[in-house]
């Protein structure tokens, strides 16, 4: 691992133990997106697998995006901010085809991948299995921050024993944080801190609790997933059907210049 490399997971690691704040992870779907989120000051960006594939014409969670996810990563690696890649459930059942994948994804500049436990078919992973993906990763590149997600509560309905206890192997795998989308009760989010000694990350949801609210209960990471994505197609769709029927704009945010989104395009390109 290069310096540059080592100082950049140190301080992605670093991230998720500040006293205070839980680090706030927006997700990007292309370049555009996570440069323009690096200039607003985020100091780390993940990608978002819904945006990835949507961008791509296919659908998300079926392990169809390698290729894409890939291309992306190497595009943002090494950029003005620290790169954590979405991974699915890795691309693969293979755990050595996974760590294959983290290590290309290491090499073009990630700091950490989320990897996932649920299936394109509404199930999840076995938990061995997961467990052995994780620990393949961490063997090919132990600075790597994996960020080991369970769908128990969108895929399961909330089933807490099966949480804890898929936590508990995920950590023993290796892993360095825990990722329950799905979560948005207090009461769930507080047993799920309590069940790992792991940094825990949630989604943050528009009815859901604010960044202090979730700091107070232990929250590590707060990652938005697909919603600025769906946010931002939504805002596109809005105005043009908006103007069809009114002939005139909507009150819609500003919306940057077309100098700046010149301006994210990386130096030389």
């Amino acid at each position: 691992m290069s310096t540059v490399s080592a100082s950049a997971a140190i301080a992605f690691r670093e991230l998720h133990h500040r006293p205070g704040a839980p680090i706030l992870l927006p997700n990007a779907w292309d370049h555009a997106s996570a440069a323009a989120l690096a200039v607003a000051g985020f100091p780390a960006v993940g990608t978002t697998s819904l945006g990835v594939a949507a961008s791509a014409g296919l659908p998300d969670g079926a392990g169809r995006t390698r290729a894409e996810t890939l291309r992306l990563a190497r595009l943002l690696g090494g950029g003005p901010f620290l790169l954590s890649v979405d991974v699915e459930g890795g691309f693969s059942d293979d755990p050595a085809e996974v760590a294959g994948l983290a290590a290309e994804l290491a090499e073009a500049g990630a700091v950490g991948v989320n990897l996932e436990d649920g299936r394109a078919d509404g199930g999840l992973t076995p938990p061995c299995l997961h467990a052995a993906k994780i620990t393949a990763v961490k063997a090919a590149v132990p600075w790597l921050f994996v960020n080991a997600r369970t769908d128990t509560h969108w895929l399961r309905g909330g089933h807490e024993a099966e949480t804890v206890s898929r936590l508990a192997a995920y950590r023993d795998a290796g892993a360095d944080g825990v990722f329950v989308p799905g979560l948005t009760d207090p009461a769930s989010i507080a047993a799920a801190v309590n069940a790992t000694a792991l940094p825990l990350n949630v989604l943050a949801t528009p009815h859901g609790p604010s960044l202090a609210r979730l700091a107070e209960l232990g929250v590590r990471r707060v990652s938005l997933g697909s919603l600025l994505f769906r946010l931002a197609l939504g805002a596109a769709v809005d105005t043009a059907v908006s103007l069809r029927a009114n002939g005139v704009f909507p009150q819609t945010p500003a919306a940057p210049g077309y100098a700046a989104v010149q301006n994210l395009a990386p130096p030389g390109s």
